[in-house]
Order: C-alpha cells, then sequence, then structure tokens
C-alpha cells in the first residue's frame, strides 16, 4: 500500500508517532547512526502510517553517555556519524572499513564505540586533509562561518581532551576562567585538535541534514528533545559563565532538582546549575532563544522537559547533600515564550507538564498554548486518573510511556496487583496483549498525537528498558536486534492509524 494513499481521509490534526533513539538502531559499529538502518527504520515508520517520529537530544553526551547531560546543546554527538556513509563519500581511505571490530548487537558498549569511533573520525579528518577536494572544503569554511557556536565548542572539546576529561572547573585557572591570552594560546597549541573537532561537526550536520530530508520526503516530522537544564560541565556554561549562577571558580552556588514527594523522601538532586533569570531577562533571553534555534536544526518539534521550570523551579543551595532543603523560585514565565515566539516564526513546542504540575504551570501552557503529555501506565494508580483516555483535552501527547517508563510489558508484569486489575478492567486486556492494549486506548483517544516506544511495538519486556532513573549504570544502551520491525508490525499500526483517523 502506498504510504500516502488515505492522506486525503485524514485528520490533519491527528498524528501517530514512534518514539526510538538512532543509538538504538541496528547496524555493524556498535551503536546506531545515520546509515541505511536509519532510512529503513524511517521507510517501516511511513509504511506504518506513523507521522511523527520522537528522539532524545542529539548532543555530545557526557557523564554515564546520557542524552540529558550533553557537553553542548549546540554540537552533535559524533557517535551517530555513519562509517557508511563517510565511505561512500569518500571522507574515508579505502579498506578503512575492512577490520571493524565485533559490537554486541543487543547492547551499546559506550566506551570501546567511543574508542573506536573516534579513532574512525580521526583516520577521516587526515584523509579529507590530504585528499578532500575543492567543494569539500568550501563546505567545511561556511559551515564554520554560519556557527557561531562551533568555535567555542571546538576549543572546549580540544581543551577537555588535553586535560583529561577532567570537568571545565578543575582545568588549569587561566583556561578555566577563559583569560583572553589564555585562549589565545590554547587556540595556537591545540590548532589542529580545534580544525578537528570542526571538522566532526561538519560531518554530524551533513549527515543529520540527509536525516532530515529523508523523514521529510516520507511526511514524517521529526519530535525533538531540549532539557530545561544544560550540565555544567558544558561548553554552554563554560563560554556563558555570567547566565549561570556560578561562584568564583565556576562552581554552582545552587542547583536543579525536584523537592521530596511519594516517589522520594528526600527528592531529587539533579546538580545542573541554575540560570540567572534576572539577567537572561535584561538580554531579551537571547542566550535561550540561540539555544532553541539550534534544537531546531534537529528537529520540526521541540518537546520542553521539565517544563513546570519555567513556572517556578526548585533551588537547592549546593552545598546540600539532598534536595530536602530547596525552595521553590519564580521562573521566566510567559516572557521567555513571548521571546522566542517574536524571534522564531512558527515555532512547534510540547510541554512535558509531568510531576507535581500547580495551576500556575497550567496557567502558563494554556497561555502560550501548547499540548501537554499524559503516560498511560501512569493512569491505574487511582480510578479517573488525569492520566486516561476519558480525562483528556485534544491539545495533548500521549505516550503509552516514555524512555524513562518500563516498557509496558514490564511495567504490567512488576505493578501492584490493584493498578494490574484496573488496567484489565479498562483495556479489555491480559499480560500478553498490554502493549497492544496501550497503543490501542492511545490512538483510540482525542490527544492530537499518540506515540509509542519501538519497545512496545515489539511488545518487549523489562530487559528493552531504555532508562531506569537514578540508576548509576546500564542506561541509554538498549538496541533493536537486526530486522525486529516487521512489514506486519507496520500493517497493524498503519490499520489502527487509519480507523482512529491518524493515518
Amino acid at each position: 500500500m502506498n504510504a500516502h494513499s488515505d492522506a486525503s481521509t485524514r485528520d490533519p490534526h491527528r498524528a501517530a508517532g514512534v518514539l526510538l533513539h538512532p543509538t538504538s538502531l541496528p547496524g555493524r559499529f556498535g551503536v546506531g547512526d545515520m546509515g541505511d538502518e536509519l532510512v529503513s527504520f524511517l521507510d517501516w515508520a511511513a509504511q506504518a502510517g506513523m507521522r511523527v517520529w520522537q528522539v532524545l537530544p542529539l548532543n555530545p553526551p557526557g557523564y554515564g553517555f546520557s542524552p540529558y547531560g550533553c557537553l553542548s546543546s549546540f554540537a552533535g554527538n559524533p557517535l551517530l556519524i555513519s562509517p557508511q556513509r563517510l565511505m561512500q563519500e569518500k571522507l574515508l581511505p579505502e579498506g578503512a572499513l575492512d577490520d571493524v571490530p565485533q559490537f554486541d548487537d543487543v547492547r551499546v558498549d559506550f566506551d570501546r564505540v567511543t574508542e573506536f569511533k573516534m579513532k574512525l573520525l580521526r583516520t577521516s579528518f587526515a584523509h579529507f586533509e590530504a585528499h578532500g577536494d575543492s567543494e569539500q572544503r568550501t563546505a567545511v569554511k561556511n559551515f564554520e562561518r554560519d556557527n557561531r557556536w562551533l568555535p567555542d565548542w571546538a576549543l572546549f572539546a580540544a581543551l577537555k581532551e588535553r586535560h583529561e576529561n577532567k570537568q571545565w572547573s578543575a582545568w588549569p585557572r587561566p583556561v578555566m576562567m577563559r583569560d583572553r591570552d589564555a585562549l589565545a594560546d590554547a587556540q595556537k597549541e591545540l590548532a589542529e585538535h580545534i580544525r578537528f573537532h570542526k571538522y566532526v561537526q561538519w560531518l554530524f550536520f551533513k549527515q543529520w541534514a540527509a536525516v532530515r530530508e529523508a523523514a521529510d520526503a516520507r511526511d514524517i516530522d521529526i519530535l525533538g528533545d531540549l532539557p530545561i537544564y544544560v550540565a555544567g560541565d558544558s561548553a554552554d556554561v563554560w563560554a556563558n559563565r555570567e547566565v549561570f549562577q556560578l561562584d568564583e571558580n565556576g562552581e554552582p552556588t545552587v542547583v536543579a532538582g525536584v523537592p521530596p514527594d511519594y516517589f522520594s523522601e528526600t527528592g531529587q538532586r539533579w546538580g545542573n546549575p541554575l540560570y540567572r533569570w534576572d539577567l537572561m531577562r535584561e538580554r531579551r533571553f537571547r542566550w535561550w532563544i540561540s539555544r532553541l534555534r539550534a534544537s531546531l536544526r534537529f528537529a520540526d518539534i521541540i518537546r520542553l522537559d521539565h517544563f513546570r521550570g519555567f513556572a517556578a523551579y526548585w533551588e537547592v543551595p549546593a552545598s546540600e547533600p539532598t534536595a530536602i532543603h530547596g525552595r521553590w523560585m519564580p521562573g521566566p514565565g510567559k516572557a521567555l515564550f513571548d521571546a522566542i515566539f517574536n524571534a522564531i516564526a512558527d515555532v512547534r513546542l510540547v510541554a512535558e507538564d509531568l510531576g507535581f504540575i500547580t495551576p500556575e504551570v497550567d496557567e502558563l501552557r494554556h497561555a502560550i498554548d501548547i499540548p501537554g503529555m499524559k503516560i498511560l501506565q501512569f493512569g491505574f494508580g487511582a480510578i479517573d486518573s488525569p492520566h486516561l483516555p476519558h480525562r483528556y483535552d485534544p491539545r495533548t501527547v500521549v505516550y503509552t510511556g516514555t524512555h524513562d517508563n518500563d516498557t509496558a510489558r514490564g511495567w504490567f508484569e512488576t505493578t501492584s496487583d490493584d493498578e494490574r486489575a484496573l488496567a484489565r478492567e479498562y483495556l479489555g486486556c491480559e499480560a500478553d496483549d498490554v502493549a497492544a492494549g496501550l497503543t490501542r486506548a492511545a490512538f483510540a483517544s482525542v490527544a492530537q498525537t499518540a506515540i509509542v516506544p519501538v519497545q512496545d511495538i515489539l511488545n518487549l519486556g523489562s530487559e528493552a528498558r531504555m532508562n531506569r532513573p537514578g540508576a548509576s549504570s546500564g542506561n541509554w544502551s538498549w538496541r533493536m536486534k537486526p530486522d525486529a520491525l516487521t512489514h506486519e508490525h507496520g500493517e497493524k499500526l498503519r490499520r489502527l492509524a487509519r480507523i482512529t483517523g491518524r493515518a
């Protein structure tokens, strides 16, 4: 069936989507990338009637390889660069891929993959320096000219390598403080390393532009993810210290988190530095607008993680070991979004408005007129829960679960007897069919967009979970097996999307 054959009968405001981070794609290079497997996935998604593909942040991961603790909000993740594409574009020497190590095809071994990929990218850079044609060299120069964030990122990345990957606040004080003479010396001494990191970013955005074109050709929007906070150990903070609440040594004076609640007696102390919203406001939120513009290079629609922090955020003194002794502080509110909408025409946003939500958070979301989120797995803790479909406002993006949840099957097998009983009664299904039951409920709801993680399409258990919040290791590494998504999977979803007005 043609992917667009029933487009004339669909409701333009209703869509179905799939959640899959690119690192989870199959392939021979140890981690999913921007090669043929990604295009095959987009072909499958189009056949399945999916019009939205959701990804996690695509920036260079930092500690724990978390996409939510990145080294830059502007740069792309080098691990996603496809060696296959480099070879096709003659950006690797002949034979460079003849001796690829054997990698696990069900988990990403980030340490091994990083070592392999960075070595390969340095080989590509050396090959480009020696043999790059004039068109490629001009493209790199144009890329450098058009990306004002690139010099700070490339210098940061080169300095981080020089200083054994230590966080920037532990570097020698002159470069830590961005002393002009010290930075000039570093730029001279590290010139080749800086050029390398600029080249890597050119490769990333060149390949990602091709992915964007492939998605667009299949009528698929990419839904990206923008964390409200940035990592303390990032080029963002190092190059823009004045807009963060830091001491004279570059360490945060207060950090982000959430207060104690039903799930945690001590709250969550995330540790991210907090913004100086007063100074941001004086500067008309220019840095935040630049950050959002950068996000729109990755995606068509942006999910704003921890949206409630824009209304009010939990401020924890950096000296506190837990989040207990924090306080609520006013966020930037509507003023930030007025500045964003004035600067960027037709930007499409989604509010991740989960957790402790107050009337002021709802008021802010309604004032800027963007959809919120609901998670079906959260719907069975109480009768008539707001996370159940009969309670939704149409301006909603509904998920069976997100990257932070267990898979549908894993959740059902481990949740309480009361929740299982309510889910059986509401969905009319048993454990073997709970993923399909949640998917049907999401698609049939009035929510404008319904998104299902690939793990739930495949009816996988807890072994396929992407993230366990609070766990110190083992997160983000799940990979889909080759050929796991079949034509039959796609046809089932397509029929469901068609009868619920989403195809």
